[in-house]
């Protein structure tokens, strides 16, 4: 079976499009093939050697996001020929999903959304789990009123919609004007570019995707949650009860559930920028490292 494979660090040529054995599922785990994936800003930063410590020996299998169909269910509940969708968490168990064939545990995998494509699903396991576990924590609620910073992105449009979904009040913080149509279109009130445009506003929550650090918005009491590791820390901001958390992605097929009725009752869109073929992964990267994307890099098994 084909996979995407590196034995070095660097840019997008050191992708390797290689020939690997075909996996044999453990107890507990289901064999997918893969119909589609995403490319997420940690596989970038895992092909460039960024991540550090916490990278899994070399040669690696990249990929988190997956979608597909279903080839051996095991023990799980899941059939041959069941169209789903699944998160790894590559760094912490070396199991990339860009490969013809991919074994995972089967409660990190759920049946895929009815009302799309593959292609389409594939946009949401890693950003989707983020969006939805970081929501879960800050705990906001019909009636709340929540900040996202980095509304427009991957994770901040699908934190956007899930609120809404929620019946939460939702203002928005992106990164340019261009992005305002679409944050609004999702149901955001106050949108802006600035984030002294929120200071006096006093939230409920924020969920921070970038490092924008806008604690001035919180109110006392409040929840702040950030998922950019690289910025560090949120600042503490316990004097003002306020609780505050860098938020971890997991493995969770209960999450993908949700997402995927999300999906089918209309309350979430996926976003597809472009897609590109296996053996176009380099092109795919280059084009994901320009940025000012619409939407997610998809490439197709």
């Amino acid at each position: 079976m084909r996979a995407i494979r590196i034995d070095r660090f660097g840019s997008p040529e050191v992708l390797d499009l290689v020939e690997d054995r075909r996996p044999l599922p453990g107890p507990g785990e289901v064999l997918v093939r893969t119909v589609a994936t995403g490319i997420n800003p940690v596989d970038d930063k895992t092909r460039e050697g960024a991540i550090g410590e916490g990278t899994p020996p070399l040669p690696l299998t990249l990929g988190w996001d997956l979608a597909g169909v279903v080839v051996d269910g095991g023990t799980s509940q899941l059939r041959a020929g069941d169209r789903v969708f699944a998160m790894s968490h590559q760094l912490d168990t070396a199991r990339g999903t860009w490969a013809d064939l991919v074994a995972l545990p089967a409660e990190a995998v759920a049946l895929a959304p009815r009302t799309v494509s593959l292609v389409e699903a594939a946009t949401l396991p890693l950003p989707g789990l983020t969006a939805l576990q970081t929501l879960d924590w800050l705990a906001v609620s019909a009636g709340e009123r929540l900040l996202v910073a980095g509304a427009a992105g991957a994770v901040g449009g699908l934190a956007l919609q899930i609120a809404r979904a929620r019946g939460v009040a939702v203002d928005a913080l992106v990164s340019r004007d261009g992005q305002a149509a679409f944050v609004r279109e999702h149901g955001a009130g106050l949108v802006s570019t600035d984030p002294a445009a929120f200071g006096g506003r006093r939230y409920d929550a924020v969920f921070d995707t970038f490092g924008a650090f806008v604690t001035e918005a919180v109110a006392d009491g409040g929840r702040y949650a950030s998922i950019a590791t690289q910025a560090g820390p949120v600042p503490d901001l316990s004097a003002r009860g306020v609780r505050t958390t860098v938020h971890q992605v997991r493995e969770d097929g209960a999450g993908l559930a949700e997402l995927a009725r999300l999906v089918d009752e209309g309350a979430l869109r996926p976003r597809v920028h472009a897609t590109y073929g296996l053996h176009r992964i380099g092109e795919a990267h280059e084009r994901f490292r320009e940025g000012g994307l619409t939407g997610k890099i998809v490439v197709t098994f």
